[in-house]
């Protein structure tokens, strides 16, 4: 079987996603020989252009997957172009020995990249990053059917679904209501409006004369207690911390071990040593 050549725009979603879907639903289907056929020749030949026929028979698949997110707000052409990604990874790795349909095949790739894909854009931060999370996110955006907040009874019945704790259910139900905010006001934003952005009611510590005196007090003492803490240690120990931890231009191990006659071995152990005295000294 072979695919005529489309025009270049008809065969990228983002162009004119109308054409696209017109296309792909013109490209025949395969028949269980010829996929069968393509299959062979790309699994044991490497046959490139047996892997292209065989992801242009299935690009009308990703597309009717694809519709079935479109209530995450996201663009139709980049949800078909995610799955379209699925698939060529499906086409890769099928094994035509295996004795099931590719579109069986490929059902669970596609379906990866357009998951990974809205939970990347879906809020600027992220609401399911574990395997668990991925599952209650997309589940329970399948089964609130409302707007309104599940109630008791309902988020036992999802957690039982499911097979997650209620508690679960709430934090994921928290997460899905929530939504972006910017930390800065729009430029366009009136007073009114602009004081409700973040950057005007989250308080800056930095400045704050109280935290200033604090950090200055907690920054001399542990000056105070490394000087004391260095007077605690022999004359040489003392030297190989400074020249090696201190001065602008650091010592290496092998000019200190050059300078005190002995190995450079022996200098990281007497490093080693004195750092683990200054620790001790200043937790006394």
């Amino acid at each position: 079987m072979t695919t005529s050549l489309q025009p270049a725009y008809a065969l990228v979603p983002g162009a004119n996603l109308e054409a696209y879907v017109h296309t792909v639903n013109s490209i025949p289907l395969l028949t269980v020989e010829q996929e069968r056929d393509l299959g062979e020749r790309l699994y044991y030949e490497q046959d490139v252009e047996a892997a292209r026929q065989m992801v242009m028979a299935h690009l009308r698949f990703v597309v009717h997957i694809a519709r079935s997110y479109a209530g995450y707000g996201l663009a139709q052409a980049d949800l078909i172009q995610e799955g379209n990604v699925g698939l060529m990874k499906a086409v890769k790795r099928f094994n035509p020995e295996m004795g099931v349909r590719l579109v069986s095949f490929a059902v669970h790739w596609i379906k990866a990249e357009i998951h990974e894909f809205i939970l990347r854009n879906w809020r600027i931060v992220k609401v399911a990053t574990t395997k668990a999370q991925r599952k209650l996110f997309f589940n329970l955006r399948s089964q609130k059917k409302r707007l309104a907040w599940l109630n008791n009874d309902e988020v036992h019945r999802v957690a039982e679904s499911l097979g997650v704790e209620p508690r679960e259910v709430r934090e994921m139900e928290s997460r899905l209501s929530g939504q972006d905010m910017a930390f800065d006001p729009a430029a366009e934003a009136d007073d009114d409006s602009a004081f409700q952005s973040p950057a005007h009611y989250l308080e800056d510590h930095r400045y704050d004369p109280a935290v200033q005196l604090e950090d200055a007090d907690w920054s001399d003492n542990s000056t105070s207690n490394l000087h004391e803490a260095l007077q605690g240690l022999d004359e040489r120990s003392r030297d190989i911390l400074y020249q090696r931890w201190l001065a602008e231009e650091k010592a290496t191990l092998h000019e200190l071990a050059d300078k005190y006659s002995v190995s450079a071995e022996r200098i990281r152990q007497l490093e080693k040593n004195a750092m683990n005295k200054v620790k001790a000294l200043i937790a006394a």
